[in-house]
């Protein structure tokens, strides 16, 4: 009984991991960054999205749908538009802490540690 509970928490504690991995490589184009960082504020067509990001709408269609299958944005229609807003505050808020932090050691790269940088490219 104690072995059936063991393995059971060994593929419990695997499927986590695949959780992750699974998010994390839905984050992991700079193009849903992007998307996320738009709409993190408010909801927006796919319009407008197209106003504040360079890319063409069938490629960015392409990363939205992934996105809201994925459960990270939610949509609906209005009229003939269809509007986008974040699903996931978990998600987002990863992205933005991530972001964040890269951006500082980017600025700042001697002021940050070896051992406290997140990114190794931003490495001095």
């Amino acid at each position: 009984m104690q072995q059936m509970i063991e393995t059971e928490a060994a593929v419990e504690k695997g499927r986590v991991f695949e959780l992750a991995a699974d998010l994390f490589g839905i984050l992991s184009t700079p193009m849903r960054l992007r998307i996320l960082s738009a709409l993190c504020d408010k909801e927006k067509s796919v319009t407008e999205l197209l106003g504040e990001i360079e890319t063409t709408q069938p490629n960015l269609s392409q990363h939205l749908n992934l996105l809201y299958r994925a459960g990270v944005l939610a949509k609906r229609k209005d009229g003939t538009q269809v509007i986008y807003r974040v699903q996931s505050e978990k998600a987002v808020m990863l992205c933005s802490t991530v972001c964040t932090q890269i951006a500082i050691e980017m600025d700042e790269p001697s002021s940050i540690p070896a051992a406290e940088r997140l990114s190794p490219r931003t490495a001095v």
